[in-house]
């Protein structure tokens, strides 16, 4: 039987995968020049209503695809569980990955989310901590911790051996 966690677990690295498809497409350069700067962006004949858009409706599928994993796991839902409190955790995991960062994001979100179940039971020390958290990032990593940087399959070549002599003849 399929359980809960199995659902989250593949819909979180399916949308992480369709947002990194999404980011290295023209659509998706297309919003990061939005994103970086509007005037030139459209100088460069970039529809900017029409990315605007997109980039929403993306947005708003996976937060309802995360909504629905919500009530799966929850059984319930009601207005109150999402609160001021709830916006300001999903910001801090947002900001101290990174904001340009899927990588930084997602580590960030799963370091907080530990954070929150050691410390469920103190629920005033786990806001004061991510206002701390929030507080820290901001005055020295202002970027984030992975800035806009992603991990990749190059990060870990400089680990490989490699044979520099050459395999073919010439001992």
């Amino acid at each position: 039987r399929i359980t809960n966690w199995t659902w989250i677990f593949v819909c979180s690295v399916v949308t992480v995968l369709c947002i990194r498809n999404l980011l290295w497409s023209s659509y998706g350069r297309a919003c990061i020049s939005v994103r970086e700067d509007e005037v030139a962006a459209e100088i460069m004949g970039v529809d900017i209503t029409h990315y605007k858009v997109l980039a929403f409706v993306v947005g708003a599928f996976f937060a309802g695809l995360g909504g629905a994993l919500y009530s799966h796991y929850y059984y319930f839902i009601q207005p109150g569980g999402f609160g001021f409190m709830k916006s300001i955790e999903y910001l801090v995991m947002v900001v101290l990955g990174g904001m340009g960062s899927i990588t930084g994001s997602v580590m960030a979100a799963i370091v907080l989310t530990v954070i929150n179940v050691f410390l469920q039971q103190y629920s005033a020390i786990r806001m004061i901590l991510y206002a701390l958290l929030l507080i820290i990032i901001m005055i020295f990593r202002p970027e984030g911790l992975m800035g806009s940087k992603e991990f990749s399959t190059a990060m870990f070549r400089r680990f490989e051996r490699r044979d520099d002599r050459g395999s073919a003849g010439g001992q």
